[in-house]
């Protein structure tokens, strides 16, 4: 392209206004000359032309349209979440039924021992020989005729006053050990040795010096070692019974005894403890008289250890203190017993025992006394002082020979 002339209107070369058009190459421009500022970089940074990666938003900015952080409606915070309710279980709940097992025991053991502080203690050791110590445990039992522990409602009904126990209706020998439980009786009327008092019948014994005369006759009678001394009055059998709600008996006869104020139908039938203290004393309504009463006797006293094993006298609070309680206001013990000998007597009351009444033969001095069998008393007697299985030929229970 041909140049253009000079004055043509176009600025001319070296015009210093127009230096930016043409170009200058003076090294300092005129201070009033437009200058470029070249675009400042931080270090690192990429090329000015690069293309940039934006940030992406959060997502609460775009839920609420798209605005950036920091610009515009701040996003509501969500609330924290409801917590859930949670049901009510006791606390300790895997230490609960240790701690009532704990209480239960506390109790059975605790109601027996706080009666045995009631019960009366007796000295029943007798003086002079006795027999040596033998195998296996013996306990006499005695039912007196104590009726001081009645209550005046029974007083009436048995029209009897307050007594001391003078004269005695039961002497049973308990014996327990390896050769099993054997429970033998031996009848008030047994003409026997009563040392220092000649020859009388042996619950004679118990009205001339109390329980250690009698320990000593049963023992000079028999050989067998008494371990310890039970009695029992009037109101431990009537009391007692009626605390377990009576018993069963089971008469093989209608018996009708005025004189032991009972009446009662032939048949298994349960009784209440006045009925049960007199199906237990009556003798003057069957043949066999005192014979029959001690087996009588014996009957009473299991009936009373079958209702002690029934689960409900210890699942019953009550129950079991009011047993506890008739028990304990009306036996005495020697005093050489303890809780647990007495725990063991209980237990051995109440367990599977062999019954039987000593040998016996009328006396040849008196018909109306009888005298322990020569010849089969002995066997009865030494397989007790043996700890040995009673043979069943000596074991009858009326303690006649059988036929």
């Amino acid at each position: 392209m041909t140049d253009r002339p000079q004055g043509s209107g176009m600025p001319e070369k070296g015009t210093p206004e127009y230096d930016w058009l043409y170009g200058s190459k003076a090294q300092t421009p005129p201070s009033d000359a437009t200058q470029r500022v070249e675009a400042q970089q931080a270090p690192g940074a990429g090329r000015p032309d690069e293309t940039r990666v934006m940030p992406v938003a959060r997502r609460e900015a775009r839920g609420s349209g798209g605005q950036p952080p920091g610009t515009g409606r701040t996003a509501a915070a969500a609330p924290p979440p409801r917590p859930k309710k949670r049901r009510w279980r006791p606390r300790f709940r895997l230490g609960l039924i240790p701690l009532l097992l704990v209480l239960v025991l506390v109790y059975l053991a605790g109601v027996p021992l706080y009666h045995w502080t009631k019960i009366d203690k007796v000295d029943a050791a007798p003086s002079g020989d006795r027999p040596d110590d033998q195998p296996g445990t013996n306990y006499l039992i005695v039912g007196s005729d104590k009726a001081d522990d009645l209550s005046d409602e029974q007083r009436k009904v048995l029209q009897t006053g307050e007594r001391g126990g003078t004269n005695t209706d039961t002497i049973i020998v308990l014996h327990t050990g390896s050769g099993g439980r054997t429970m033998m009786s031996i009848p008030r009327d047994t003409l026997a040795e009563i040392p220092g008092n000649g020859t009388q019948m042996i619950n004679s014994a118990f009205s001339i010096d109390g329980a250690p005369l009698l320990v000593a006759s049963v023992e000079k009678l028999t050989g067998i070692h008494i371990d310890h001394y039970v009695e029992l009055g009037f109101g431990s059998v009537i009391n007692t019974v009626d605390a377990f709600g009576g018993v069963e008996i089971c008469p093989k006869q209608d018996m009708k005894d005025p004189r032991a104020r009972l009446d009662i139908k032939k048949g298994c039938q349960q009784v209440d403890g006045l009925t049960a203290l007199g199906y237990s004393r009556s003798r003057y309504v069957t043949a066999l008289s005192d014979l029959d009463r001690v087996a009588r006797q014996r009957e009473v006293i299991s009936a009373l250890g079958d209702e002690a094993l029934s689960p409900w006298t210890f699942l019953n609070p009550v129950r079991y203190w009011q047993i506890n309680d008739a028990a304990s206001g009306a036996i005495r013990v020697d005093e050489e017993m303890n809780p647990v000998d007495l725990g063991r007597f209980a237990l051995a009351m109440t367990g599977d025992s062999q019954t039987c009444t000593m040998p016996n033969l009328p006396a040849p001095s008196d018909p109306n006394r009888i005298i322990a069998d020569p010849d089969r008393a002995p066997a009865l007697f030494r397989a007790i002082i043996n700890d040995e299985t009673v043979p069943k030929r000596a074991c009858t229970p009326t303690g006649r020979a059988r036929s």
